[in-house]
């Protein structure tokens, strides 16, 4: 069995909600050390208090919290008491890597800055989420950021209202972002034995991520609009149906033969033929007419008889899955963590590879503040009268 890659890295987060989180716990999988530092201000990171109503009130550890704290400690630290942010400093000196989301100027008043703590851990490397960057210090919050991104404004059936991404998209983009930065810092320190500062900005990440509809304007002069889960430059490609039993289905039909094939399945094959059909110009030119007739022939045909000839004869489709369908699929199972104490959680980590290893077992979120003595004890090395001072 593969060791866990990153058995011997400290991580610091200094982060909340999800962006920063999802990093910490991307390296937890793999093994490190990662020890959550909440705000004891605040009673810790906000989304322990973002709640379903049908969740326990009792707990702090809420089912959103849980999406993103596997594997961690967690250490409370009011930072703006003198002795918090020595034991902090204290804890900085050993660590690896330091995660953080504070507003642009935020760190440097509270003394957690890359400059100051790398003054005290020159190997230190400091992942750094904001909003928009260093020169604008408003706050980021997803649901803007997807809305100031073209997100929103994309997304949504034609003559429809903007609508947001269900998951919080931008921050799950920053955080892969991040994560490769500090990915690429850690292989740099190998070289050079030096930590450095990486930053990523919600607003940068969203834009990096408009990909194909970014270029459909730079490189095509086409401003992207509305148009349900339907593809721009490509016919059918995302196309919703619904079969004669009621269900649903989504073709992703990207090249002539595969239409030609899905055709077939259909026992309308002539329509390939059709020169309105035959080609994907064509079809996106006739979109509608494409549509409406797969539209008439899939519902006359029930939704799992009709997958299976579609994969026998390689053409993309797939069922529309609510999530809990998604969790009876073998592979999401295999992508569940598991814990004696508390229900499964996901996994951040989806790749394998010879040789990279996820920790066997990964714990469960960790209740506020229940690791800061412990922590502060043996990582930080402060004696009992010390840490009674900060408790």
């Amino acid at each position: 069995m593969a060791t866990a890659v990153f058995k011997n890295l400290r991580v610091l987060e200094l982060a909340s909600v999800l962006a920063g989180p999802s990093v910490g716990q991307f390296f937890a999988e793999l093994g490190a050390t990662v020890i959550k530092i909440e705000n004891a201000a605040t009673q810790g990171d906000v989304t322990r208090k973002w709640k379903l109503p049908t969740e326990d009130a009792a707990t702090d550890i809420s089912a959103y919290f849980s999406a993103a704290n596997w594997g961690k400690q967690s250490v409370a630290l009011d930072i703006t008491d003198p002795p918090a942010l020595a034991a902090l400093h204290r804890l900085a000196v050993n660590a690896d890597v330091v995660i953080a989301s504070y507003k642009p100027g935020d760190a440097e008043k509270l003394q957690v800055d890359y400059a100051t703590l790398s003054r005290l851990n020159p190997r230190l490397i400091y992942g750094h989420i904001t909003g928009y960057g260093a020169q604008d210090s408003r706050a980021g919050y997803d649901a803007v950021v997807q809305a100031e991104s073209g997100f929103m404004y994309m997304n949504g059936e034609a003559g429809g209202l903007p609508t947001k991404m269900p998951v919080a998209l931008v921050d799950v983009l920053a955080a892969h972002q991040l994560k490769e930065g500090i990915l690429t810092a850690l292989y740099l320190r190998e070289r050079s034995g030096e930590g450095q500062y990486v930053t990523v900005s919600l607003l940068e990440a969203a834009v990096s991520a408009l990909a194909n509809q970014a270029t459909n304007y730079l490189v095509a002069g086409h401003n992207p609009q509305r148009m349900g889960s339907e593809h721009p430059n490509i016919v059918p490609y995302g196309s919703v149906f619904t079969t004669g039993d009621g269900s649903q289905l989504v073709l992703a039909v990207g090249d002539d033969r595969q239409f030609r094939r899905l055709c077939q399945v259909l026992g309308a094959a002539g329509i390939a033929d059709d020169p309105a059909f035959a080609t994907n110009r064509a079809r996106v030119q006739h979109r509608q007419a494409v549509n409406g007739k797969l539209a008439e022939l899939i519902g006359q045909q029930e939704r799992e008889p009709l997958l299976e000839a579609l994969h026998r004869q390689h053409v993309p489709a797939g069922a529309v899955n609510s999530v809990a369908e998604v969790f009876e699929l073998p592979q999401a199972q295999a992508m569940l963590l598991q814990s004696a104490t508390s229900r499964p959680g996901i996994r951040q980590v989806a790749f394998r590879g010879a040789g990279i290893g996820t920790c066997a077992t990964v714990t469960a979120p960790a209740a506020y503040a229940q690791d800061t003595a412990s922590v502060l004890q043996q990582l930080a090395g402060m004696n009992q009268e010390e840490i009674q001072k900060i408790l």
